[in-house]
């Protein structure tokens, strides 16, 4: 699976446990890190593992494993790495704090509506 297909299947997964206002910032040209960020918000610590668990599973029944979790159970904010992917997870409050969006602003926006 190449970083697109991992990105889609993560980002839908997400929009399938109702994730609020979920971000994909193409970040390839930008940074070693990664390819691609999803950031996205839960309303609840539960809503939040829901989201985590979903796109755990649809990625696990492909064979793919996070290389790290942060964060399972923190009411603020999860991070899943799966290498070119990096998915956040944030609770409201969290998320206008750390404003990863405005930090990587130059990034490309892709559209979950255009998956």
């Amino acid at each position: 699976m190449n970083s697109y297909e991992l990105m889609k299947t993560a980002a839908l997964a997400a929009d399938g446990r109702k994730a609020i206002n979920i971000q994909i910032l193409h970040v390839e040209e930008l940074t070693t890190l990664c390819d691609y960020f999803i950031i996205c918000s839960g309303t609840s610590t539960p809503h939040m593992n829901a989201i985590y668990e979903e796109i755990d599973m649809k990625l696990s029944e492909q064979g793919i494993k996070p290389a790290a979790r942060e964060g399972l159970g923190n009411p603020g904010w999860v991070l899943l790495d799966y290498g070119d992917v990096i998915v956040h997870i944030f609770n409201e409050n969290s998320r206008e704090f750390y404003s990863i969006e405005r930090l990587w602003s130059d990034a490309q926006e892709i559209s979950i509506e255009n998956l």
